[in-house]
Order: structure tokens, then sequence, then C-alpha cells
């Protein structure tokens, strides 16, 4: 899906309030790193600009650091040390699987693409994010849990739930 993104696109508005395209992409890759970085201890936080000149490149390798290091021996069994305090490595793997699936489903709403996440994925985040969110949610970067239109797919559901409008 990024890589499908055009270089303009880059600095249009996302669906996340606030960001551009290239912000939401940087927040995703940033939030890759930092579960790296939980996980495995290693300082990967190559500054402030995560994306560099190619952010699909940044996007991979984000990605790949985050499948080695909850790939690891005994990684899933372990319990870490968060912001929000101890939580078990599979919860941290949930957190990214929705993060994940709901900034895809910004990014190609964002920038005219088809949504074509994998339903059971999404559904399970769905289950997810329903678990993880308070009935308040004042104060989290997510908005109030809109419609979904009839016969939505998983994703066009999560998107709604975490307050997105979905058409």
């Amino acid at each position: 899906m990024l890589k499908e993104v055009k270089q303009p696109q880059l600095t249009e508005p996302s669906t996340c309030d606030g960001w551009s395209v290239r912000e939401l992409v940087a927040h995703v890759v940033s939030g890759n790193l930092m579960f790296v970085r939980l996980v495995t201890g290693a300082d990967v936080a190559p500054g402030e600009d995560v994306l560099g000149d190619d952010p699909v490149r940044a996007f991979r390798e984000s990605q790949d650091g985050l499948w080695r290091a909850f790939s690891g021996e005994g990684v899933l069994e372990r319990v870490f040390q968060t912001p929000m305090g101890e939580r078990p490595a599979s919860r941290l793997v949930a957190v990214r699987v929705v993060e994940l699936g709901l900034h895809g489903w910004d990014l190609a709403r964002s920038t005219g693409q088809a949504i074509d996440l994998p339903e059971p994925v999404m559904t399970a985040a769905l289950a997810q994010l329903r678990m993880m969110l308070p009935d308040d949610r004042s104060g989290l970067p997510f908005g109030v849990e809109r419609e979904a239109p009839e016969g939505a797919s998983a994703a066009d559901r999560l998107a709604a739930f975490a307050g997105r409008v979905v058409e």
C-alpha cells in the first residue's frame, strides 16, 4: 500500500486529524521502532526524521525489525515494561496489529487506494481494540465510535469504532 503512494501525496492531509500522509507513516514507523526498543532494549531510533528520503524503505526496515524482535526465542512468553506498565508480549503484538490495521486503513483512505486488509486479522484487531478502549475516550487519540455502513468490511468496522468516518 505504501509503495503505491506518490511523492506529492505525502504532503496531503491524512484521515488522522492534523497529520499529513508523511506524518501518518512516520507515526507508524516510530511506533514500530519503539516496540523494537521495548522488546530488545536496542537503540534503533535513527533520529527525528524516521523516514528520511525513502519512506517505503524506512517502513520495511521497521517492520523487519519488529518481526525479528518478536520472533526471538522465548519473547512471546515474556512480560515487558512499557510506558503504560508491565504488558505481556502477546498484548504488545495485539497493539501493533491494531495500530497497523487502523493506520493501514488511514493510509489507503487518505491516498485513494483500495482498502485490502485481511478480514480475519482486522476482525481480531477490532476485538482487541474493543477490549482496550474505555467507554470514555477523553484524552485518547480515538474519536467517538461511528456507525459503520451495512455490510462494511472488518477494516471499515475497525476504523468506525476508532472514530473514523466510513462511507
